[in-house]
């Protein structure tokens, strides 16, 4: 972990008394988002984000196999990261860590229980056979708000995947589409981060914030204004008050997100 020096601790905590933060944002504003898509030939879906300095390269593979026993009706997703150890010093390679697994525990609740893919559309033989959809999450540069950067990808490329009934066509029974076909989706949801740094709440932290961050809290919200997800971190706490207020700027700052990954997948 970066040891951050007591100065500029002082320092960033002082700016939010003063209602400042370092990069001269408001304390509810976005860096600027970028994402692209279908950047990976060889893949299904693939998506490129970029908050601010913050860098993420999202890929989606898919294949057939056999569903989970107590889902027999379903396809099945699975969620994995990986911390290049160029993205940032604190990263090492090696098996998963403790971060790489959290987010990929982040953004696959994220993506699960919105149910934006409509899994049930992803069976080939009900108990026997379905499609397999891999969601990998590869970080390129490390600025802070890896959950919010890695959920944005994924949904990008997700959006923009086509399932591969072509390749796999000797596999498929007599009777199922053998021609590719979009991934079926529904409106996805957006997730938006914020962190409390004494008694002031962030949102979107660049990595000197989140370092000295005392909790963190990630709401994911639909179209509809409805929370579909929500994840704690961090050894801190929020009041009552300032969970209304970070669920308030997730629905305000979800608006202007879903708005630009519309864009960029409509096209």
């Amino acid at each position: 972990m970066t040891i951050v020096p007591i100065i500029k601790r002082d320092y960033i905590t002082n700016l939010a008394a003063q209602g400042k933060r370092i990069d001269g944002r408001n304390f509810d504003h976005y860096r600027k988002i970028e994402i692209e898509t279908k950047v990976v030939n060889k893949a299904e879906g693939s998506a490129r984000v970029k908050i601010g300095n913050t860098q993420v390269l999202v890929g989606i593979k898919m294949g057939l196999g056999e569903p989970f026993p107590d889902t027999p009706n379903m396809g099945v997703l699975s969620t994995a990261a990986e911390l290049v150890p160029l993205a940032s010093p604190d990263f090492e390679s090696g098996p998963p860590r403790e971060d790489a697994i959290e987010l990929a525990r982040v953004v696959d609740r994220g993506v699960r229980e919105s149910e934006v893919v409509d899994v049930q559309k992803l069976v080939v033989t009900p108990g026997e056979l379905v499609w397999l959809v891999f969601i990998d999450i590869h970080v390129l540069d490390y600025d802070g708000n890896l959950f919010d950067a890695a959920s944005l990808g994924a949904l990008a490329a997700l959006s923009t995947t086509i399932v591969p009934a072509k390749r796999f066509e000797d596999q498929l029974p007599e009777g199922h589409q053998k021609e590719d076909f979009p991934l079926p989706m529904s409106e996805p949801p957006i997730s938006c981060t914020a962190v409390k740094i004494n008694d002031f709440v962030l949102f979107d932290p660049c990595f000197d914030e989140e370092v000295i961050a005392d909790a963190r809290l990630t709401v994911a919200t639909d179209h509809n204004g409805d929370i579909r997800a929500m994840q704690k971190g961090l050894s801190g706490s929020f009041s009552k008050e300032e969970i209304q207020k970070v669920i308030k700027g997730a629905l305000d700052n979800g608006k202007e997100i879903r708005k630009k990954l519309k864009e960029v997948t409509s096209s």
